[in-house]
C-alpha cells in the first residue's frame, strides 16, 4: 500500500446526482459538425479502416473531446455527451461516426484476441459465468467491474425493451471506505489474486495471472476488478485457493457498490455517449431483455481507449498493460489481428 494524491478521494452517488457539469448536452452546432464529419467521410468512401483523424474534421467538437479527457483525470472520472440523433443514421454509418469521435479521443486497442477495436455490445447469448464468458455479448446482469483498458466508451443505438440500467461506483470512494472500515481487508487486496484470461490469452501463454485489484504508482491510483475474471481462475489447480479474507474482501466491494450512497443508476437513452475512467471507477448493468423485433434489440457500441493524459501504473499491472508509462498505447488483449488493423491504420504502437 502506498500514500495517495491528496486530490484522490473519489466521489459519493448524491454528489453526482447533484453536480450535473458530468453531462454535457450536444448543442445543435456541436450535432451539426458531427453530421458533416460523416458527410465528408461517406462523400469520399472512407470506412473504418481506412478513415483519419484528418478525415473526420471536428473544428470545435475535439474541443469538447478534450474536455473529456480531463473530466476523465479529473475530479469524477467520467464524462456523458448526450442527445446525438442516432435514428437519423444506419448502423454502418454510426460505426463511421463512433470511430471517427474515437480518432480524436485516444488510441482503440483490442477487446479480445479476435482484435475487435469497435465492439458490438448486444446479446449473442453468451453465459457470463464459462470459461470464456464476455459481459458484452450477454443479456445477464453484470456486476460491477471494470473493463481492461484505461478508458471505456459507449455509445447508445437502441436500448431494451425492459432492464439493461447503467450503474456506477467510484472505486476511490470505495477504497477509502474499506481503508476506514476494514483496513485489514484493505491489505489484501493490495495483493496479488489470480485472473483467468478466459481465453483471450497471447498463443503459448498461461491462461491465468497473478494481479492485485488495488495498485497505486506515485501516489495515483488504479482498481482492476472483474470478479468472474478472479472465480473463473479458479478452474486451473495449480493456481492458488482463494482465501476467506479474500473472498470477503471482494464480497465487501460488491456490498459497497451496490449501497446507494455509492452506486448511482442512470437510464441509457439512444444518442448517449458514456467514457469512463477504468481506473478510478467501477460500472455494471442491469440483466435486460429484448424485444423481439431483431431491428428493436439493444445495441450499443464500445470502444476501449488508451488516451494521452492517462495516469502511471504500477508493475503489477504489467501483463496487461504492458507499457505503464503514462499516455502510453496499453491495454487490451493479446491480438494478431488487432496488430495488422494497427498497421493498417498507420499507428505507431
Amino acid at each position: 500500500m502506498a500514500q495517495l494524491r491528496a486530490v484522490e478521494t473519489g466521489w459519493m452517488a448524491d454528489e453526482l446526482r447533484a453536480d450535473q457539469s458530468w453531462i454535457h448536452v450536444l448543442s445543435a452546432s456541436e450535432i451539426a459538425e458531427i453530421e458533416a464529419a460523416i458527410a465528408h467521410a461517406r462523400s469520399r468512401g472512407l470506412t473504418c479502416a481506412t478513415l483519419t483523424q484528418g478525415d473526420f474534421p471536428l473544428p470545435t467538437v475535439s474541443a469538447l473531446l478534450e474536455r473529456v479527457r480531463q473530466a476523465l483525470e479529473g475530479r469524477y472520472g467520467l464524462m456523458v455527451m448526450r442527445g446525438f440523433p442516432v435514428e437519423r443514421y444506419s448502423v454502418q454509418d454510426l460505426r463511421l461516426m463512433y470511430w471517427g469521435i474515437g480518432l480524436h479521443t485516444g488510441v482503440a486497442v483490442s477487446q479480445s484476441r479476435n482484435g475487435d477495436l469497435l465492439g458490438d455490445v448486444k446479446n449473442f447469448n453468451s453465459d457470463v459465468n464459462s470459461a470464456k464468458g464476455r459481459g458484452y455479448t450477454s443479456k445477464q446482469r453484470l456486476h460491477f467491474h471494470t473493463d481492461s483498458c484505461d478508458v471505456v466508451c459507449l455509445v447508445v443505438l437502441k436500448t431494451a425493451q425492459s432492464g439493461g440500467i447503467s450503474m456506477i461506483a467510484s472505486s476511490l470512494a470505495i477504497h477509502h471506505e474499506i481503508a476506514r472500515t476494514r483496513p485489514d481487508l484493505l491489505k489484501v487486496l493490495y495483493e496479488p489474486y489470480y485472473w483467468s484470461w478466459q481465453e483471450q490469452e497471447a498463443s503459448g501463454a498461461l491462461p491465468y495471472y497473478p494481479q492485485p485489484i488495488f495498485t497505486s504508482e506515485h501516489g495515483y491510483f488504479s482498481s482492476r476488478y472483474i470478479r468472474t475474471h478472479i472465480e473463473s481462475a479458479q478452474r486451473f489447480p495449480e493456481v492458488p485457493r482463494l482465501t476467506s479474507a479474500q473472498i470477503e474482501a471482494m464480497d465487501l466491494i460488491d456490498q459497497l457498490c451496490n449501497e446507494p450512497r455509492f452506486g448511482l443508476s442512470m437510464k441509457f437513452e439512444p444518442g448517449d455517449f458514456q467514457f469512463l475512467n477504468n481506473h478510478v471507477t467501477y460500472h455494471a448493468r442491469t440483466e435486460f431483455d429484448d424485444y423481439p423485433e431483431p431491428e428493436r434489440r439493444r445495441h450499443l457500441l464500445r470502444m476501449w481507449l488508451s488516451v494521452p493524459n492517462s495516469r502511471p501504473l504500477n508493475a503489477s499491472m504489467g501483463t496487461l498493460y504492458t507499457d505503464r508509462s503514462p499516455g502510453a498505447v496499453r491495454g487490451g488483449f493479446p491480438s494478431r489481428v488487432g496488430r495488422y488493423v494497427y498497421e493498417t491504420l498507420g499507428w505507431d504502437v
